[in-house]
């Protein structure tokens, strides 16, 4: 299961990277905020997907240790902050 969860981290990771470098040129940007909000709810999509991977099967959970469930908590709430700070017309970084 290592394969399949590592392959869902680094998309995960590319789609959270490509929200942080999206950046909007004034407040009449409408489409790089709402690419931005795409990728960051594709992001936490992907993220729960690789969750429920990692903790819903008993087998997996044994075999795969607790730190599996790091990467999906980080970057999931990395893009809500993301996803937040742009909703309510931040635009930037932070």
């Amino acid at each position: 299961m290592a394969v399949p969860l590592g392959i869902l981290h680094v998309f995960a990771a590319a789609l959270l990277v490509a929200a942080f470098a999206t950046q909007p040129s004034g407040p009449w940007d409408h489409d790089a905020y709402a690419a931005i909000a795409v990728l960051c709810v594709l992001t936490v999509l992907t993220n729960g997907l690789a969750l429920a991977i990692t903790v819903l099967p008993p087998t997996v959970r044994r075999a795969m240790g607790p730190w599996w469930v790091a990467p999906p908590l980080v970057m999931g709430m990395m893009a809500i902050v993301r996803w937040a700070t742009v909703a309510r017309g931040g635009g930037g970084w932070f």
